[in-house]
């Protein structure tokens, strides 16, 4: 081989060597320079299996906070949507417990805007792995009103209370001041059986309210025969609508009968009767009117009293509400008897409506599953 071919030979196999070197250079480099590709998180499918039958919403937040898994009524409530948390409460403390790896419990309230009243969620927060983050979310908002209503109804009974149980102890005081005084004596012992004969209702009504605040269905309900009911209403406000010469006058089909128990249906009838005597001017009418239709009877009181403000409609079924407080302390109302009919209504499956127009007067329909289908006959009885 000459020489010029073993130069020629030896500067290609340079060539090769140099090559080969850069291009190892290059593949050396990128590999150093690559990003290794990290998975997503995922919710392992036992902890998946578990949150799908706890009575609880669950929400899964990733380290970017991003939402990998949450409930329906996560969306519902609107703390999530599409992959984000959209309560900036429930973040920070997602962000808390992925700090420092400790549970944390708190209670979100969440307004709904102009359609009711704010919910109340209580969130118990905990990490879970070393990546994700749970928080189990549970409704509370039934039994935040619950407690409001139930305190209310303590005060309102207290307040109520104190108002006989006064009256009777500066009555008493006042028969020991006038004991020489036979017809002063005879005036405040008969005003002291007028506050106790109050103070009797409040209390049986107040238990009677109690009894029925749950709203919870009539257990075993029986036939109940209306007439009956609405012959004995008839009989109970008899001595009041005479005094106020207030004539009560009973119609419609004859011989009904709704499927319920017949002392809380008789309740709830003479409430609504005693009610528009009550509210009726002296002189007036009151009439008390029955009338099948499909499954239901509907029992419709008409009054011709001072009617109700349009304002003040929503707001009469309420415990201890008086549209006229006035008329209560002279006719010694209790403000309970509307709000126990609603209560009637709920535990028979039925409900009660209003219609009223201030000056003209009210009517009210309550309306009760019938027990059966009848042939009734029409008869309008007098007082």
């Amino acid at each position: 081989m000459n020489p010029t071919t073993q130069a020629f030979l030896a500067a290609v196999l340079g060539a090769v060597v140099a090559g080969a070197a850069v291009l190892a250079w290059h593949i050396s480099d990128r590999q150093q320079r690559r990003i290794p590709v990290i998975a997503d998180p995922v919710v392992p499918p036992e902890v998946a299996t578990v949150l799908s039958v706890l009575r609880s919403s669950a929400v899964v937040v990733d380290d970017g906070d991003v939402v990998v898994k949450a409930s329906a009524p996560t969306y519902a409530l609107g703390l999530v949507r599409g992959t984000t948390l959209l309560s900036d409460e429930l973040a920070e403390l997602v962000h808390l417990v992925r700090r420092d790896g400790q549970i944390r419990e708190t209670e979100l309230v969440l307004a709904r805007g102009s359609d009711g009243p704010p919910r109340h969620v209580v969130a118990r927060v905990a990490p879970l792995g070393t990546r994700l983050v749970l928080a189990l979310l549970e409704d509370r908002t039934r039994e935040r009103r619950v407690e409001a209503v139930r305190r209310d109804f303590v005060a309102n009974v207290s307040h109520e209370l104190k108002t006989p149980v006064g009256a009777i102890r500066v009555l008493a005081d006042a028969v020991i001041d006038a004991s020489d005084d036979p017809a002063a004596v005879k005036r405040f012992a008969d005003r002291m059986l007028i506050e106790s004969d109050r103070l009797t209702e409040l209390v049986q009504q107040i238990i009677e309210l109690s009894r029925l605040q749950g709203d919870e269905p009539v257990e075993a309900p029986d036939a109940v025969e209306l007439d009956a009911v609405i012959a004995n209403a008839v009989d109970v406000v008899g001595v009041d609508a005479q005094q106020r010469h207030i004539s009560v006058v009973t119609g419609g089909a004859r011989g009904l009968r709704v499927l319920g128990n017949e002392e809380q249906v008789m309740t709830a009838v003479t409430n609504l009767v005693a009610n528009a005597v009550s509210y009726s001017e002296p002189g007036s009418s009151v009439s008390v009117t029955t009338k099948a239709s499909d499954d239901a009877v509907s029992i419709s009181v008409v009054d011709q009293g001072i009617g109700i403000p349009a304002g003040e409609l929503d707001r009469i079924f309420e415990r201890f509400y008086r549209v006229d407080p006035a008329r209560h302390r002279s006719t010694g109302g209790t403000g309970l008897g509307l709000s126990i009919v609603k209560h009637v209504a709920a535990t028979h499956g039925g409900e009660v409506k209003v219609w009223s127009v201030e000056g003209q007067g009210s009517t009210f329909t309550l309306t009760l599953p019938q027990h059966q289908a009848h042939q009734p006959h029409h008869e309008e009885v007098g007082p």
